[in-house]
């Protein structure tokens, strides 16, 4: 999906281009689990060998009332529908680190006996139901950890499914999120809320007409407009513009690298043969126009 970015078509045509380039993130669709997933109910061990895959987990929870959509436990309980996934990632976590083997021997490396030692202490944790990505860890401990992809590691979005009434009643509603998310989450807040019936109906219409409709519930952008820059923001990402005759692009890059490390994202030989970047930011970029008087009065 792309990313959304109101700065391309600005730098397009300061540069007098056509094509436009946006960064993408992608995501999966996992249908959800079941309580016992963990240990194979319902497509259970392959669904969790896909969210094993991924690098943050978007988890889509019911809050609407519809008597008309089934709900798998027969009731709206966003705090139960939580807990049961949580819980199933945590006994599949717990399953994994199961499996670490205790080091012995005098030829047994140093780092094996760190690993388990970590193992131990995420385990005792887990075992208190809380995920990994709650426990107090240290950057060592983290890089251990890595090694073993668990899926309670993984940063999680919570996009709450809410109906057009709920939508309009935005103040009660994110009250009503926040209670849900505080009592579970120790105060570990990363949600959003948006009716999907209401994104299914906007699909249909041409960008004026969207930001029309959806200032009928005091929205800037659409649900999944905001679910995309949340998750980009979520894995840490940010994008760098390239603007020129060619193409006006967005790049993706991990917050805090180099501009070395940006230009091999856009070729390899970029980095082996580095010299420097010619860079300026999009504000100034724009206000004076383009490279020529950018370069004229120093900015660049």
């Amino acid at each position: 999906i792309e990313v959304p970015d109101e700065r391309l078509p600005v730098l397009a045509k300061i540069v007098n281009t056509t094509k436009i380039v946006p960064a993408v993130v992608e995501f999966y669709d996992i249908a959800g689990l079941v309580r016992g997933a963990s240990h194979g109910e319902g497509l259970g061990n392959k669904f969790l060998s896909h969210i094993r895959e991924v690098e943050a987990i978007v988890h889509v929870v019911r809050l609407f009332e519809d008597s008309n959509v089934i709900h798998v436990s027969d009731k709206i309980n966003p705090v139960d529908d939580i807990k049961t996934i949580e819980t199933e990632l945590i006994l599949a976590d717990l399953e994994t680190l199961n499996k670490q083997k205790e080091p012995k021997g005098s030829s047994v490396p140093k780092e094996a006996y760190t690993t388990f030692s970590v193992v131990g202490k995420v385990k005792e944790q887990l075992d208190k139901g809380i995920p990994v990505r709650q426990q107090t860890l240290n950057e060592e401990e983290l890089a251990v950890l890595k090694q073993l992809n668990l899926l309670t590691l993984k940063p999680v979005i919570y996009v709450f499914n809410v109906s057009e009434t709920q939508l309009q009643n935005q103040e009660e509603t994110e009250k009503q999120i926040q209670e849900i998310m505080v009592s579970l989450l120790h105060g570990s807040i990363n949600f959003l809320f948006f009716c999907a019936k209401l994104e299914f109906d906007i699909v249909a219409l041409d960008l004026p007409d969207q930001k029309e409709y959806l200032k009928q519930f005091a929205l800037v952008e659409s649900g999944l407009n905001r679910l995309i820059k949340k998750s980009y923001q979520t894995l840490g990402l940010i994008s760098f513009l390239t603007a020129g005759t060619l193409e006006a692009r967005a790049w993706t890059l991990r917050r805090g690298e180099t501009a070395l490390r940006a230009s091999s994202v856009i070729h390899t030989d970029f980095a082996k043969k580095f010299i420097c970047a010619d860079i300026i930011p999009y504000t100034k970029f724009v206000e004076v126009g383009g490279w020529g008087k950018a370069r004229e009065q120093g900015l660049v």
